[in-house]
């Protein structure tokens, strides 16, 4: 879709297709027309250079938000906190800001706002028809159910600490906020805040023009400066792909592609672009966008807390701890090795910048798997792994990729995951599954095999069980998926793990990058090069192979060591089982290395190193024609097609990207891409007629701020993740990704075949499904489709039981595979269990009594205290107030509760601080999230204000012990006045 011409021929081929279309979610084929039809800000960029998009709206209020949630942290405690807080900050600058440490990793970081954006991003193509996810059609009603819905996700999802999903969903709701100020008329209002009743059901929408009521006049000569009507009722644009029908005398949209633009009232007052129809207001637009997502972050950030706030931002130096143990009889050694190591992470780590965010444990053997535990909590996690025992088994096999699944579901992206097993994999049926899993999340999985060629469960000889060897293709399924991840297959005797366990050690430090990797299966003898550049500090490689494989290492300086030297001038090494590890020692010496490796059996290299320079991609898909703008692809990219990557370079300030390449797994393709700067270290990389295979990324640079230690200022970093490309393309979109509890979801899917990158509509043929949840909910599926004219529909039903949990979320993998089982493709959706919710009441709070006796002289304040006691209820019908905090104050809060007149639980607070500090504001948070936030104030009065009598019934109040104490805000300044006296207000955010 290049021309307007071929646009209108499209769109009315569309128009027999959908015009009766009852659902809001396009089928493969309208999302294929639909490509290109965007109305809202551009999602993800702005190649006039001029216009704001959906991720700069995104990243400036995530980074904004974040930087002040650091900064009351550091005032609380009594720190400096130096950074300007605006539109202009970067990952780098809040990172640092928020973390003190030698050693910045903005990866984290970067990666969560970027899930969160390219959440936001794909509204614009699963809901390229939905009126209430846009605001269109004066939908206001539809888009704040929308919101709301949304944001209750949200914070389900973070109080069971679900931080992936809850990203996803709160991507989602922020382009619904994001566009309401696009698409309405709210800024032409005179409007300079954010519309704050969005985001609160419980209060009312007013002043919205009516069906019947006109609100837009004709643009005049193509200017629509002046053609809403002069009147205070807010409205929306009607927008149509196919019909130019609209209610009479109604706003459109705009823009060559809606229909009731052409119709009276012509044009429309959409400020999408700098060039769209009200495009002269659309910085003010952006601006407030900003505001109003400043806005919802805020609420989302009372609801869940500071630290779970700060963790759903991404904002960790380190990665999680996850491991993944086969607890079979012969497995106890393992176990005590797994309790060692994850022990003495947790001791060194905790209270550290280098504390891993969130730990991970699934335990699995035959016939269980699980339970899964995440938790942020060091000391929960230790018990859960000092409960493990060896017991039972039966037959050799286990499920360990059904474990691996639950992990691979519930780990943040690019997490390092450790398997631990001496055991082939029951469920091996799961790999196809497994690799699409590890392929979406771009999570590393290394497998720590013990005993791999030893006789297998001997302990349980003396109970008459049947024991035997680990075949050779058992062993190569878990070497397949470890390269497929970018981790090891590491094989160990049980004597020797406590050694290759030195890996997870590795793995935990801060900023650990790829600066090489690669396998060789079959082997070969082969030479290696890798950039060492002056930001890596402690380079490790990782050599695995066969007894026999011999190899030499070479500095850019020409010396070299081999491996019959366990200790010389350029590395120190260690071997267990088929693991050479070598600590590198670069010593200056920056610029070109190589390592020889001889050996004819398969072998893998990777060498790591600690530096703040890394970078992550994702793939994204052109949305061709209209203003051809990407947004995010899930699964494969097609064989013989054009790919296209979003990557993102952390510490973009100090190094320039020169090359991102594809390296085909024989190391005998190289496929260039094309960059395109998008901005804040961000690149367009396009590649053109991909070729089939298995590739991974490498990005080469230069710094171009060099260190003491840098006389070349090259770098190189390689993604870990393989990409694969397929001929099969997969696509599925659910009608809603929220479940509530005992429902049932339909998720309709068209698989299609395809050459060169697009449809073959010749083709037929059978395609076998696969279909798999990781909780194990009750899904329909076909086994199989027939393809006709190259492509096939079919349907997918999930039900959640009663039972599931609010903020569970379920992660639902669908793959089609060709007959010759050569070719496979897949899509991954993930699905939040939201319970209705039927409290939309915030707290609320009357004062019960108040003192204040502070003196007339500022020097004194400190001396003497203020103090309020306020009661607060969520009342009779409410869920209740689950947490009271501290949200602006240097006082002590004591809380107890009591029962009221009518019987509904009350909190009583009672505040306590010294006459320094004369504000408080105190939050209160139901057991759904609503907040209400109470403001009390010490201010000039000449007379004491009087107090509510407290609303308790007396004789059957019950007061509970005391319970929290928490600091706010640093020290408020004192005014001069003889008098002060408490004013206490609600406010509601």
């Amino acid at each position: 879709m290049q021309t307007g011409v071929a646009v209108c021929t499209i769109l009315s081929e569309c128009k027999q297709v959908m015009l009766t279309k009852t659902q809001e979610v396009p089928t493969f084929d309208e999302a294929e027309l639909l490509k290109g039809v965007i109305y809202s800000f551009h999602p993800l960029f702005s190649f006039d250079g001029k216009s704001t998009t959906h991720r700069d709206i995104t990243q400036r209020a995530a980074l904004r938000k974040t930087a002040e949630v650091c900064r009351d942290i550091a005032a609380s405690e009594g720190r400096d906190f130096s950074l300007t807080i605006d539109d202009s900050v970067s990952f780098a600058e809040v990172q640092t800001a928020c973390s003190s440490t030698s050693l910045r990793s903005t990866f984290m970081f970067i990666n969560s706002i970027a899930n969160m954006y390219l959440s936001n991003a794909i509204v614009d193509v699963a809901y390229a028809l939905s009126e209430k996810h846009h605001f269109d059609n004066e939908r206001f009603h539809g888009g704040r159910d929308v919101i709301t819905t949304g944001v209750a996700a949200v914070k389900a999802s973070v109080r069971r600490e679900n931080f992936v999903a809850g990203r996803s969903t709160l991507g989602g709701v922020f382009h619904t906020l994001q566009d309401f100020y696009s698409h309405s008329n709210w800024v032409e209002l005179g409007n300079i805040a954010p519309y704050s009743t969005l985001i609160k059901p419980e209060q009312p929408l007013q002043n919205l023009a009516d069906l019947s009521t006109p609100t837009c006049r004709n643009c005049i000569g193509g200017n629509c400066g002046t053609n809403l009507l002069e009147q205070s009722l807010l409205t929306s644009g009607y927008f149509n792909l196919f019909s130019p029908e609209k209610p009479a005398g109604k706003c459109s949209h705009g823009g060559r592609f809606d229909q009731t633009s052409t119709h009276d009232p012509v044009g429309g007052i959409n400020k999408d672009a700098v060039d769209s129809s009200h495009g002269s207001l659309h910085q003010k637009a952006a601006d407030l966008a900003v505001d109003a997502t400043l806005e919802l972050l805020e609420d989302i950030r009372l609801a869940v807390g500071d630290k779970n706030f700060l963790r759903l931002m991404g904002l960790s130096q380190a990665s999680v701890l996850c491991f993944v143990i086969d607890t079979t009889g012969s497995m106890s050694d393992d176990i005590a090795e797994v309790k060692r190591v994850s022990f003495e992470i947790i001791d060194s780590k905790r209270g550290t910048p280098e504390e891993p965010p969130a730990y991970i444990l699934v335990p699995f053997n035959d016939p269980d798997f699980g339970p899964l535990t995440v938790t942020t909590n060091a000391d929960i996690f230790k018990d859960r792994i000092n409960k493990l025992t060896a017991s039972g088994g039966g037959d050799t096999p286990e499920f360990a990729l059904s474990g691996l699944q639950l992990a691979l579901t519930a780990a943040p992206p690019s997490s390092e995951i450790f398997v631990f097993t001496d055991a082939p994999a029951k469920d091996f049926y799961l790999k196809s599954t497994i690799t699409a899993l590890i392929q979406s999340s771009k999570c590393v999985v290394t497998f720590m095999i013990t005993d791999v060629s030893a006789r297998r469960r001997r302990r349980r000889g003396s109970q008459g069980v049947a024991s035997r060897s680990m075949s050779q293709n058992d062993a190569q399924l878990y070497s397949d998926l470890a390269q497929a991840s970018g981790g090891q297959a590491i094989e160990v005797s049980k004597s020797d793990l406590s050694f290759a366990t030195r890996v997870i050690l590795d793995s935990s430090a801060t900023a650990v990058v790829t600066v090489f990797q690669v396998v060789r299966n079959p082997g070969r003898p082969d030479n290696f090069t890798f950039t060492v550049d002056g930001s890596l500090r402690n380079m490790t490689a990782y050599i695995t192979g066969t007894s026999s494989l011999t190899f030499e290492l070479t500095s850019s300086t020409g010396v070299t060591q081999s491996s019959s030297q366990s200790s010389g001038p350029l590395a120190s090494f260690t071997t267990a089982g088929n693991l050479h590890r070598l600590n590198i020692n670069t010593d200056n010496q920056t610029g070109l290395w190589e390592i020889r490796v001889n050996s004819s059996d398969t072998y893998s290299v990777k060498v790591t190193g600690q530096s703040s320079v890394n970078f992550i991609f994702n793939l994204v898909e052109a949305d061709e024609g209209g203003r051809g703008d990407f947004s995010l692809k899930e699964g494969r990219p097609l064989s013989g097609g054009n790919a296209s990557l979003l990557v993102s370079v952390t510490e973009s300030d100090t190094v320039k990207v020169t090359e991102v390449t594809l390296l085909d797994s024989s190391g005998t393709t190289e496929v260039n891409g094309s960059l395109q700067s998008v901005g804040s270290g961000n690149f367009l990389v396009t590649f053109s007629g991909v070729p089939a295979g298995d590739f991974v990324i490498r990005l080469r640079g230069e710094e171009t701020s060099s260190t003491s230690r840098s006389t070349q200022r090259s770098f190189q970093r390689q993604a870990s993740t393989q990409i694969t490309t397929s001929s099969i393309s997969v696509i599925a979109q659910a009608n809603n990704t929220n479940i509530e509890p005992g429902s049932t979801i339909s998720v309709p899917f068209t698989v299609a075949t395809t050459a060169n990158g697009v449809v073959n509509d010749s083709a037929t043929g059978t395609f076998t499904v696969q279909v798999n949840n990781d909780r194990g909910y009750s899904l329909t599926a076909p086994d199989t489709v027939t393809i006709a004219a190259g492509k096939a529909n079919g349907t997918v039903t999930l039900t959640a039981p009663a039972s599931a949990v609010s903020g569970t979320d379920v992660t639902l993998t669908i793959q089609a595979e060709n007959t010759a089982a050569n070719d496979i493709n897949f899509t991954v959706l993930r699905l939040s269990i939201v319970a209705k919710v039927t409290d939309i009441t915030r707290p609320v709070c009357q004062v019960v009594s108040s003192s204040t006796n502070c003196p007339s002289s500022p020097a004194l304040c400190t001396s003497s205290q203020w103090e309020f006691v306020a009661n607060l209820t969520d009342g009779i019908n409410g869920t209740g107030i689950e947490s009271l905090t501290i949200r602006q104050g240097n006082g002590t809060l004591n809380t107890s509760t009591a029962t009221g007149a009518e019987g509904e639980n009350i909190t009583v607070a009672t505040y306590s601080a010294s006459c320094c500090s004369q504000n408080v504001v105190l939050a209160a948070v139901d057991r759904v999230g609503n907040v209400g936030t109470c403001v009390g104030q010490a201010r000039e009065s000449t007379t004491n204000v009087s107090t509510a009598a407290p609303v308790l019934n007396t004789t059957s109040m019950t007061t509970a012990a005391l319970n929290t104490t928490s600091a706010g805000s640093p020290t408020e300044s004192i005014s001069r006045y003889i008098y002060l006296s408490v004013a206490f207000s609600i406010l509601w955010n």
